[in-house]
């Protein structure tokens, strides 16, 4: 009995081992990976857009964001300021027509004369403010001093001496007299004074807090100078070296009082409503040649500039 039954159960083993190996042939077992879940755990109340989707319309974010709730910080524009300076010419003189043309005789000089004398009460009070914190001012003798920083501004600027340049003009002139002149090349001389210059408007504004005083002084200054520009190419743009005219220049020199260490500066120029225009510059442009051919050489004396032909406009 004993014999039959182990032979019975290594057979039944025997068979058990032979379909486990079949099954695993035909059964591709793989190792088991771990089971990832997303879990939220926190809300998010503004979700950026992705980027990428076609077929949506642009949304504003940031209105988005604040319609979820989200408050977002104040943004402030600043503005830097300069003290050392002012931001512009306060309660600027006007220049009567004619100046310069009318004689003090003539019944038309003397009305202007007459005018500018009614208005020079308060000139005379900022004349006393200015002579408070600078004993040494005088009208006769700032006028002469006005037109030396008026020489040497410019002789600066020509020489391209950037540190003298800003020791005599202020922070607001320096870019006006500097802006378009890369690539460019100044001669300027001054020739004579035809009239002695002289003050015609004073004032003393003050800036951020009262006291803070500024002194603005109008200078008028009739000379001859010459004027020449020449363009990166070396050619004629502006003016003549040899032909000088005469100029008629109200001059706005500044100087913070309150800082004892203060200088009077070229702040501005003042022009008339009724000065003349100025001369057109003359500008170097391309005409454009005949096409060559390889071999072919261009011949100055028969070419004729081709002139642009007339188009009517409509309005």
């Amino acid at each position: 009995m004993a014999m039959p039954l182990r032979r019975t159960l290594l057979s039944l083993h025997r068979a058990t081992c032979n379909s486990l190996k079949n099954a695993e042939g035909c059964v591709d077992v793989r190792p088991m990976l771990p089971l990832v879940l997303p879990v939220r755990t926190k809300k998010r109340y503004f979700v950026p857009p992705a980027t990428g989707l076609k077929g949506k319309k642009a949304e504003d974010p940031q209105a988005k964001a604040k319609a979820a709730g989200i408050v977002f910080r104040q943004q402030y524009m600043e503005r830097p300021i300069n003290i050392s300076c002012t931001a512009g010419v306060v309660d600027p003189y006007i220049p009567p027509e004619g100046d310069a043309r009318l004689s003090s005789l003539s019944k038309e000089g003397l009305k202007q004369r007459t005018e500018q004398i009614r208005q020079s009460a308060a000139s005379q009070l900022a004349i006393r403010k200015i002579k408070e914190y600078d004993a040494n001012f005088t009208t006769k003798g700032f006028a002469v001093q006005a037109q030396e920083i008026f020489v040497e501004a410019h002789h600066a600027l020509t020489g391209f001496s950037k540190e003298k340049l800003h020791s005599l003009v202020t922070e607001r002139c320096y870019p006006e007299m500097t802006r378009g002149n890369r690539y460019k090349t100044i001669r300027w001389r001054f020739v004579e004074s035809l009239e002695p210059p002289r003050v015609v408007h004073a004032r003393c504004p003050d800036m951020v807090s009262k006291g803070n005083m500024y002194g603005q002084v109008t200078v008028r200054m009739h000379s001859k100078q010459t004027l020449t520009i020449y363009d990166r190419f070396g050619r004629l743009m502006l003016g003549s070296e040899e032909q000088p005219k005469d100029v008629l220049e109200y001059l706005v020199i500044e100087r913070h009082l309150i800082n004892p260490f203060g200088r009077w500066r070229l702040h501005a120029k003042i022009v008339p409503s009724w000065a003349p225009a100025k001369d057109p510059i003359i500008r170097t442009v391309m005409i454009p040649g005949p096409e060559l051919k390889p071999g072919e050489e261009f011949d100055a004396l028969n070419y004729t500039v081709p002139k642009p032909e007339a188009v009517q406009w409509h309005k």
